[in-house]
């Protein structure tokens, strides 16, 4: 009997909003498979959908566009981190001198478009001793905001688009992010938040922040050391306490 190691097909992701981008890197790793054990186990249009999938198929190396609608390429990485099992990332990207200087300076690898079959070769040779782009680095490539939110939930992640966020509440290390429909719980910090999405949100309290657009009004109330005011929300019959410190600075986001 051998005492060899069976080692098992290099399990590949494609997201592109593209089918015609989709269809040539098959093409390119069916090519690849010549020399290189692969298996392509699925492929996506946009980030949900990979999302999706992903959450029913694992794969080892994810080959992904980075400029796609809804959200971008490095924003649905981040998302991808919080699975149990996060890929390896290769981007995929048309030749922009800011991104690729990026990458090489953070050791991220890259393949520019039209893609070449050597130097998706020379990518995938490496994959298998990779390790997941850590998210600290993703978050220093993208300084725009996040269009989502990722919660992890029974195994599954989640987005929740920011857009329907109506409040983001700190209890304990957790972050209580608010919708219409219900409570998700992130692990995230309330004040990198409030620096991430500043012009969406204002602070009303040291430990909450609210939509803008959300704010229906304010009314009298609230706990003895707070300013007296509570914040009416729209959809939610819910009320927040606005703190005597913030109270200035929010008064005029809402009629009283």
């Amino acid at each position: 009997m051998s005492n060899d190691a069976v080692i098992l097909p290099l399990s590949i992701f494609i997201v592109d909003d593209e089918a015609p981008a989709r269809a040539r890197l098959k093409d390119l790793l069916a090519d690849c498979d010549v020399q290189l054990s692969l298996q392509v186990v699925g492929e996506a249009s946009n980030g949900q959908e990979a999302l999706d999938k992903l959450a029913e198929v694992h794969a080892e190396v994810v080959l992904m566009d980075i400029r796609m609608p809804q959200m971008t390429g490095i924003e649905l990485a981040r998302h991808l981190n919080k699975l149990e099992q996060p890929p390896v990332i290769i981007f995929t990207t048309a030749y922009d001198t800011y991104a690729v200087q990026a990458f090489e300076q953070r050791a991220i690898d890259y393949l520019l478009k039209p893609i070449r079959l050597g130097r998706l070769f020379e990518a995938l040779s490496r994959a298998r001793d990779a390790v997941p782009i850590r998210t600290e680095v993703l978050q220093e490539l993208m300084p725009e905001a996040r269009t989502h939110l990722s919660v992890h939930e029974r195994g599954k992640v989640i987005l929740v688009p920011i857009e329907e966020v109506l409040y983001l509440r700190a209890e304990m290390k957790y972050v209580t992010v608010r919708t219409a429909e219900r409570e998700y719980l992130v692990e995230e910090s309330l004040t990198a938040m409030e620096r991430e999405f500043s012009i969406r949100f204002a602070r009303i309290h040291r430990s909450c922040l609210v939509a803008k657009a959300a704010i229906a009004g304010f009314e009298k109330g609230g706990d003895e050391g707070e300013s007296g005011w509570l914040v009416k929300l729209k959809g939610i019959s819910e009320t927040l306490p606005v703190s005597r410190r913030q109270w200035a600075g929010v008064k005029n986001l809402g009629s009283t």
